[in-house]
């Protein structure tokens, strides 16, 4: 039997605005077989004559935020093993009991115990300077600022042992906000979809991964400005991308997708106006470092081109394989190389597809092959894709299969670790390691052939069946093409209103899809 979103389409009522401003919020209880299943466990399904629950206290954008502050904290129990002991003693406690995190070990690893300033000072060791890149070597520092005052205070009592207790704990408390913002962003991105969110929310790799390292900061600057970007706020968009990069890399790659997608509307000041505010703001804030600390402000750069092919990699799979390693150089040649040929087949695709792709589903795409090719996968590397895979496909079956894999690879690196750092090889061997990193490149590649698939046949994207263009696309949403590769008809991505009951007739997806002449076509 289809499930509900194969077979209900929700068009968007005749004379509504492109982005459908007057219909409610969609509800994925009465859209999603998997959501409607689940529902029976409090009540069954929203009823048709219910209300959307948008007034009061409990909105559905404060409903996500305290459901992925909750998983949140049990992902904090499930650290409890390793924060009363495993971390403290042996090296393979805190892999069988899978808890483990950098957090902890970087407070005395990184010279926040001894009161080191990151960049600046010279670390003790191979390292020498903080490796991270500096807003999060700024949240780093805060932690430990905060820590020392509860030192002081009397919440520790100078213990090397409690410190580290209290900077993880400072730290879980700074990422808990984190994961506040991003589930409200998330919610609020799609108008029509708050609960979407609840893909974020109940996510069980976020809640596993999300104390692991600092990755939190940057994913909510980015799910920040995807809603800036929803709500046609260009310029709060670009600075907050560049804040994001100056806490992680990845966020960057959300500006490439605009090239071909403002090429395609003829948005091109937009475009620029990104850019140049994410470069101003990225800029502002490494400046100071840059001309203080260049020597530590480096770091980071370059600690990622010499770092060697590490754990998750499909690189690693080959190494292990074959018995013959694999020159760095040329791993980062060669993962730069597949970004941008995926970067240019993702620019004709987006030129040439039958109707215009949505923003998330590009950004997801682009960051997922970042991470397929990139030499390392660190667990909780996942959360970069979460708050992109709910906005890109919103959809329960699709995401918790992708989410099985990555769970599965949480457990799979820590019993590999657990293996090789005991002396009884209790744990993973290396066969099974390979295994649990083959599910974790096939899940992936799994939810970016379904997101392809949606690109090509938008009749299957869920998003767009219920009437939407694209809601998180901000001013591209609704937008007219003027620039379509091998147009032989034509083309406007605004939804023609009154063709509907036509369109859907056919089978096509109701509410979008009008042909009307683009103003060139090559």
């Amino acid at each position: 039997m289809p499930s509900p979103e194969e077979t209900t389409a929700h068009p968007a009522r005749p004379g509504a605005g492109p982005v459908g401003q007057d219909r409610p919020d969609v509800a994925p209880t009465r859209s999603d077989s998997i959501a409607a299943a689940a529902s029976e466990l409090i009540g069954g399904p929203l009823g048709r004559r219910a209300r959307g629950g948008t007034a009061g206290r409990f909105t559905p954008a404060a409903v996500v935020a305290l459901t992925a502050i909750g998983m949140f904290a049990l992902g904090m129990v499930q650290k409890l093993p390793c924060y009363n002991w495993a971390w403290f003693r042996g090296a393979s406690s805190q892999y069988t009991h899978a808890c483990y995190s950098d957090i902890p070990h970087l407070y005395l690893g990184r010279g926040f115990s001894e009161g080191l300033v990151p960049y600046i000072d010279r670390l003790p060791g191979d390292m020498e300077y903080l490796e991270y890149p500096v807003l999060t070597g700024l949240f780093m520092q805060v932690a430990s600022w905060i820590s020392d005052i509860g030192f002081w205070l009397g919440i520790s009592d100078g213990d090397v042992m409690q410190r580290e207790q209290l900077y993880w704990l400072v730290n879980a408390g700074m990422l808990m906000v984190c994961t506040a913002v991003i589930a409200v962003c998330v919610a609020r991105t799609h108008r029509h979809r708050p609960w979407d969110g609840m893909l974020v929310a109940l996510a069980p790799a976020f809640a596993l991964t999300a104390t692991i390292n600092w990755d939190l900061f940057a994913v909510a600057l980015t799910a920040a400005a995807m809603l800036m970007w929803s709500r046609g706020r260009v310029l709060a968009f670009g600075i907050l991308i560049g804040l994001a990069t100056a806490a992680k890399l990845y966020p960057v790659f959300l500006l490439a997708p605009l090239l071909p997608l403002c090429w395609r509307t003829g948005r091109w000041r937009p475009f620029l106006t990104a850019c140049l505010s994410a470069a101003g703001a990225w800029l502002a804030v490494n400046l100071p470092v840059m001309v203080l600390a260049p020597e530590g402000w480096k770091k980071f750069y370059a600690f990622s081109q010499e770092r060697s092919i590490d754990f998750g990699s499909f690189w690693l799979v080959i190494t292990q394989r074959t018995g013959k390693p694999i020159d760095v150089q040329f791993v980062n040649d060669a993962a730069i190389a597949l970004v941008v040929v995926a970067f240019v087949g993702l620019c004709l695709l987006t030129l040439k597809a039958p109707r215009r792709p949505r923003f998330a589903q590009l950004v997801f795409l682009l960051v997922a092959v970042f991470i397929l090719t990139n030499k390392v996968y660190s667990p909780q590397y996942v959360l970069w894709l979460i708050p992109l895979a709910a906005l890109a496909r919103p959809r329960w079956r699709d995401f918790l299969v992708w989410q099985a894999c990555e769970v599965l690879y949480f457990l799979g690196i820590w019993m590999y670790l657990a293996y090789t750092t005991s002396e009884k090889h209790q744990g993973l061997p290396v066969e099974g390691y390979q295994l649990a990193i083959a599910l974790h490149l096939l899940g992936t590649l799994y939810l970016c052939a379904v997101i392809l698939r949606d690109i090509l046949r938008p009749e299957r994207d869920v998003v767009r069946r219920d009437g939407d263009d694209d809601p998180s696309g901000g001013i591209l949403d609704g937008a007219e093409d003027v620039f379509v590769l091998g147009a032989t008809g034509s083309r406007k991505d605004t939804p023609d209103r009154g063709g509907e009951q036509a369109y859907a007739a056919r089978g096509a997806l109701s509410g979008p899809g009008a042909e009307t002449a683009p103003r060139s076509t090559v």
